[in-house]
């Protein structure tokens, strides 16, 4: 109860935290799953909490890649991400892209480190460089 109190976490998550500190795998599940009959553990209300961080901020590639890491099962997972199937990755790309640089690389070095920070966050290649070809507009719509 003392971890779900600071925060959410998944049902795999908070059995690997249990496992660590001695407890028996018997009564770790017995306990999670009296939490999750309790309506205090949900994977589900979890995945919905990561996919309102971290989207806007991260793409959906790097946002489903941390859900899988967390344990999060694929159809929780797919449930959490469909509010952000009508969402334009490149208009999240490019106003993060805005937000942290501003102006189009100067050089291929400026160029490769953009590169890199956009894919960092998950998002494809192909929005990436159209974010940089675009950077030079004045209006992102007109790529």
């Amino acid at each position: 109860m003392r971890y779900l109190a600071r925060r959410d976490y998944s049902r795999a998550e908070l059995e690997q935290r249990l496992a660590r500190r001695g407890i028996e795998p018997d009564a770790i599940e017995q306990a999670l799953d009296a939490l999750t009959a309790a309506g205090f553990l949900s994977d589900t209300r979890y995945a919905a909490s990561v996919v309102a961080q971290r989207a806007g901020r991260y793409g959906k590639r790097a946002i489903a890649y941390a859900l899988k890491e967390k344990g999060i099962d694929a159809t929780a997972a797919a449930a959490a991400l469909a509010p952000l199937a009508g969402v334009d990755e490149f208009d999240d790309a490019f106003a993060l892209w805005h937000q942290r640089f501003g102006t189009p690389p100067a050089n291929d070095r400026e160029k490769a480190r953009q590169v890199r920070f956009l894919q960092a966050r998950g998002y494809a290649l192909s929005v990436v460089l159209k974010v940089l070809r675009t950077a030079g507009a004045s209006d992102p719509d007109d790529a």
